[in-house]
């Protein structure tokens, strides 16, 4: 009998279309393909071959980084969205603030021992 290890979270797999690479790489790889061939067909006669090769690579690489990076679950695009929002969008003051009661005695820690050090009369019962 053969057994085969059957992963906790279900939710991490990611459909496997052709080549072993899921719709979201294919698409991505397909359109830097798409992008980066004719630049460097186009450029090779004006810059050479070694200069359109460096461009043609500085054109893919934002497909490959979108179609490969993830973090958390999260594809590339999110992540710098959260990045984004995180950092410039949201301010960076939290409006809610606590109050810091031990900061109250320290400030007032004159007072008590004022108070402590004072001999009190007793009331008078009516």
């Amino acid at each position: 009998m053969s057994f085969t290890s059957v992963p906790n979270d279900l939710s991490r797999i990611k459909t496997k279309l052709a080549f072993n690479l899921t719709k979201r790489q294919l698409i991505c790889f397909g359109s830097a393909a798409l992008i980066g061939g004719p630049a460097y067909f186009i450029l090779r006669p004006a810059i050479g071959n070694s200069a359109a090769l460096f461009l043609m690579i500085a054109v893919m690489l934002p497909a490959f980084i979108l179609a490969m990076y993830e973090k958390d679950g999260l594809p590339a695009e999110k992540v710098v969205r959260n990045f984004i929002n995180a950092c410039f969008i949201r301010p960076g003051v939290r409006p809610y603030k606590t109050e810091n009661f031990y900061a109250a005695i320290g400030k007032n820690e004159k007072e008590v021992q004022r108070v402590a050090q004072c001999k009190h009369k007793p009331r008078k019962k009516a």
